[in-house]
């Protein structure tokens, strides 16, 4: 990668986290480094290329940063996980919400995600898997399981984002947790 193109994935990263992505236009990031709109363009062909660029540097990131869940204690390793979604959620709300709940060109679907193309989606099942080898999960498909389990974090986080749980943050994460225990113990033998 250039060092232009690298300026022009900053800058978009920085609208990305302030503004969300509709801010993220290559108008937008020309002006903040000094360059046409048109210029961006030589180095990203469309507005969804950048993007996908962006969301798949995040992904990379989130799985650098989440390394370590597999190799947790498997009672440990999604609560652990759930804590650091919510950390990243409430730290960086337009970015969570752009990767996880933005229709956007590019983004993995379930088959994808089943077939090992998620960086972040493999930590949740090898999780999964490591509490159905220990025991503490009965043995069911850990693809869809790890589905449950993030699906309805993502919905609670949703709503949190939109004002819609009506909880301080620390009082949010202890709802999760609390949640997060509910579905394991109706996956649990």
């Amino acid at each position: 990668m250039t060092d232009t193109a690298s300026r022009i994935a900053a800058a978009a990263r920085e609208l990305l986290a302030e503004e969300g992505s509709t801010a993220v236009t290559m108008r937008r990031i020309g002006g903040k480094i000094g360059l046409s709109g048109m210029a961006v363009y030589r180095h990203y062909p469309s507005r969804d290329a950048l993007l996908a660029h962006l969301a798949d540097g995040y992904f990379a990131e989130l799985a650098e940063r989440w390394s370590d869940l597999p190799t947790t204690a498997p009672d440990e390793a999604l609560h652990l996980g759930l804590e650091r979604m919510t950390d990243f959620a409430l730290a960086e709300p337009r970015v969570y919400t752009f990767l996880f709940t933005e229709q956007r060109p590019g983004a993995r679907e379930f088959g994808e995600l089943r077939a090992g193309n998620s960086p972040t989606f493999n930590l949740v099942v090898a999780a999964v898997k490591a509490q159905m080898d220990a025991g503490r999960l009965r043995r069911d498909d850990p693809w869809l399981v790890g589905l449950t389990i993030t699906s309805h974090l993502h919905g609670l986080i949703g709503l949190h984002l939109g004002g819609r749980i009506g909880l301080p943050d620390g009082e949010f994460r202890e709802l999760c947790r609390q949640s997060l225990e509910r579905i394991l113990h109706g996956l649990r033998d």
